[in-house]
């Protein structure tokens, strides 16, 4: 067996390169000579086997793979840090006698007149009054319907005349009689957020699915941290016991001037009524910045806000970061007009409180509770 130099059989490379080399042309007939026939290329590698052929777009693929890993961690992660931010110290499990369950989902979002964590110099500059460790009130209550007929605002005026019914103590665990007749924001203070629900099912017959109060601080810090919130003031006014001293027009309101606006009740011929209509544009208007995708995009204003609100956000046990966002986004359907914002109706008063117009809040409750276009008007 001969040899080559690089170590390869002579005879066996000579047999190679016949049985494969092309056939001689034929003068005498003509022919011309035919393609030459490819061996086979054998797959380990060979001196014939150039590899398998470039792929293209893996790179991109795996770029856009580690893109999506990292934002599915970065929202997980998320997610469980402003859940383990919430307050969720509203416990409804403890009201009685509570009405069936509806179609959709009702909140009531409170607004309180709570100091926690204020010193002297911002309750001088937020003309707040009072001091930190004063007793909580609370200075807005709406409820907000979220269903599949678009949502709705209703406020519920601090001064309507309501029965305070019997409630399970909240610290005590123990009942309490009934206080028949008094302001709907005596509820409030007497035993905070589980009688002011107890007391609000008992009035409507309403099922109070969600609680979410936030209370003067926090507030003022989501406006301060979204850089303001911009309204358009149809008509100035100016209110000295809540600061307030707007002109007419489109203007940007800081956390202090979002406060005062909101806040303001005796600069108004309505008092009460013209107060919460102001509180459900300036909410509708910050829920529809708050989640407008500039800040839901970019995380520079994102967590800012969040966490300006997050930490003095107070909530039921049964809360969570995902329905808070179905919250703010109903809120920013009722500014866009796909939803509706009224007045709970009234029809009088009795010793100077808002009495509620029984007939339009069954209407409007069974509406609710049925998930039904809301046709009541609270003509205010």
């Amino acid at each position: 067996m001969n040899q080559r130099p690089d170590g390869r059989n002579v005879d066996f490379q000579h047999r190679y390169e016949r049985a494969y080399a092309p056939p001689r042309p034929d003068a005498a007939r003509g022919m011309a000579p035919q393609r030459p026939v490819v061996p086979p290329q054998p797959r380990g590698g060979g001196p014939y086997y150039a590899g398998p052929p470039p792929r293209r777009g893996g790179k991109f693929k795996r770029i856009l793979i580690s893109v999506l890993v990292i934002l599915l961690v970065v929202s997980v992660g998320t997610y469980f840090w402003a859940d383990s931010k919430l307050r969720k110290e509203a416990d409804l499990s403890t009201v009685i006698d509570r009405p069936e369950e509806g179609d959709g989902t009702n909140y009531l979002i409170v607004g309180s007149d709570s100091r926690e964590g204020m010193s002297a110099q911002q309750r001088k500059d937020l003309h707040t009054g009072g001091s930190a460790e004063a007793g909580k009130r609370t200075d807005s209550m709406m409820i907000l319907h979220v269903g599949s007929n678009g949502p709705t605002l209703i406020s519920l005026p601090r001064d309507s005349n309501v029965t305070i019914p019997e409630f399970q103590g909240s610290e005590s665990g123990k009942m309490r009689p009934a206080m028949g007749p008094n302001k709907l924001n005596a509820a409030y203070a007497y035993d905070g957020p589980q009688l002011l629900t107890r007391t609000v099912e008992y009035n409507t017959g309403l099922h109070i699915d969600h609680y979410a109060e936030i209370g003067f601080t926090g507030f003022a810090g989501i406006v301060d941290a979204m850089g303001g919130v911009e309204m358009n003031i149809e008509k100035g006014f100016k209110d000295d016991k809540s600061g307030a001293d707007f002109e007419a027009g489109r203007q940007t309101l800081n956390g202090q001037q979002s406060l005062a606006f909101v806040r303001s009740r005796y600069a108004f011929t309505g008092s009460d009524l013209d107060r919460t209509k102001n509180q459900q544009k300036f909410l509708a208007a910050l829920a529809n910045q708050a989640a407008a995708p500039g800040t839901l995009l970019n995380p520079f204003e994102l967590y800012p806000v969040m966490g300006a609100g997050l930490d003095t956000l107070i909530v039921d046990k049964d809360m969570n970061p995902y329905l808070l966002g179905k919250m703010f986004l109903a809120m920013k359907d009722v500014n866009s007009g796909a939803g509706k914002s009224m007045n709970m109706p009234v029809s009088g008063s009795v010793g100077g409180n808002l009495q509620w117009d029984q007939a339009k809040v069954k209407q409007l409750v069974n509406e609710l509770k049925n998930d039904e276009k809301v046709t009541v008007t609270s003509d205010q």
